[in-house]
C-alpha cells in the first residue's frame, strides 16, 4: 500500500502562486514516484481538512506568513502528522530576518549590518547612508523588497502606500555590492553553491526569480576554491544554527569586485525554498545526482514530527 501524502500548497500569504507552482510540481513528481498523492490548497480550515483526510506524511510546499513561519508547523505537530521541512521553532526564527541574524551571527555566521526601522521612519528619511536594502521582517521571494541606490535624493514612494502589505518593521541592512550566491542544505550535507545573476542586469529580484529566462544560474559557481567551500560551510553552520531539518537555502552576497571589500555575508536561510521549474534547489540537488522524483522522495523520507 502507497504512502498517502497531502501536498499542501497555496494558502493565503503574498507567495501564494508561487507556493501553488511548488505545490504542484512536487505533488506530480510524488506521484510519479508511487506515492498517493493528495494536494491540499490550504485554508483555515486546514486542521479539519487534515483531520479527515488522515495522510501519512504532509509535504509543506507552503510559502510566506503560516506556511513558512511555524503555524501550520504546530498544526502538523497538534495532529501528529509527520511533515517535511524544519520544525515550530527553526522556521518561526529563519522567518523573522533580524533575530535570525542575531542567532547566526553568535554562532559565527557573518551577516550583514543593519538594524530594524518603522515603516513610517523609513519612508521619512535615509535610515542608513545609501546604498541600503530595505526588506520586510517577515516575507519572502523579494516581496516588499528595495535597493536604495547612491545618490537617490527619498526613500522609497511605495513605502507610503495605502495597500502596503508587507508589515509595519522593516530590516534596513548596508548593501553588499557583488555577487548573488545561494548554497542549500539537504540533511547534513551542503550541495553546490550557485551564481545568480538576473538576465536584465539587475538585481534578483521577483520576476528574476519566477519569470522563465529571468536569470541565469551559474553551476558550479565560478569563484575561488577556498571561497567555495566557506560558502558551504556558512550555509550549513547556518542551517545548524537555526536548528533547521530537510532542506534549507542560504542566500549570501560576495564581493569580488575589482577594489571591493572581499565581504561574504549571509543575508538568510529559507526553510522553504522555492520547488519550481525555475528554482534553485532542485538544481542543486541534480548537480549533486537526484533527480527531481528522487529529491521529493527524500524529503517524504525524512519526514518526522518533533523536528
Amino acid at each position: 500500500m502507497p504512502k498517502h501524502v497531502a501536498v499542501l500548497m497555496g494558502g493565503w500569504s503574498s507567495e501564494r502562486e508561487v507556493s501553488l507552482r511548488s505545490g504542484e510540481a512536487c505533488a506530480r513528481a510524488l506521484e510519479g514516484e508511487g506515492f498517493r498523492v493528495t494536494r491540499v490548497d490550504v485554508a483555515r480550515d486546514i486542521s479539519r481538512v487534515l483531520g479527515e483526510l488522515k495522510p501519512d506524511i504532509a509535504f509543506n510546499a507552503l510559502h510566506g506568513p503560516y506556511g513558512e513561519d511555524g503555524t501550520i508547523q504546530g498544526v502538523l505537530e497538534i495532529l501528529r502528522i509527520p511533515y517535511t521541512h524544519s520544525g515550530v521553532l527553526a522556521s518561526a526564527l529563519a522567518m523573522h530576518k533580524d533575530r535570525a541574524k542575531t542567532v547566526m551571527a553568535a554562532a559565527g555566521v557573518p551577516v550583514p549590518r543593519g538594524k530594524v526601522v518603522s515603516r513610517s521612519e523609513a519612508a521619512r528619511a535615509h535610515v542608513l547612508p545609501p546604498p541600503y536594502v530595505l526588506k520586510p521582517i517577515a516575507e519572502g521571494s523579494s516581496y516588499g523588497v528595495f535597493i536604495v541606490q547612491q545618490g537617490q535624493a527619498n526613500p522609497p514612494r511605495e513605502l507610503t502606500r495605502p495597500d502596503w502589505n508587507y508589515g509595519e518593521e522593516l530590516l534596513a541592512e548596508a548593501f553588499v555590492a557583488g555577487r548573488e550566491l545561494t548554497c542549500a542544505v539537504m540533511g547534513e550535507t551542503a550541495l553546490g553553491v550557485i551564481d545568480i545573476r538576473a538576465a536584465d542586469g539587475g538585481w534578483y529580484d521577483y520576476d528574476a526569480k519566477y519569470s522563465k529566462g529571468g536569470s541565469i544560474h551559474i553551476l558550479p559557481a565560478e569563484i575561488k576554491r577556498n571561497v567555495y567551500q566557506q560558502v558551504q560551510q556558512l550555509a550549513l553552520r547556518a542551517h545548524k544554527a537555526l536548528g533547521c531539518r530537510g532542506v534549507s537555502r542560504a542566500d549570501l552576497r560576495y564581493d569580488d569586485r575589482p577594489g571591493g571589500t572581499g565581504e561574504l555575508v549571509v543575508l538568510e536561510v529559507n526553510t522553504q525554498p522555492g520547488m519550481t521549474e525555475t528554482s534553485l534547489v532542485p538544481e542543486m540537488a541534480a548537480y549533486a545526482g537526484f533527480s527531481f522524483g528522487g529529491l521529493v522522495r527524500w524529503m517524504v523520507e525524512d519526514a518526522s514530527c518533533d523536528r
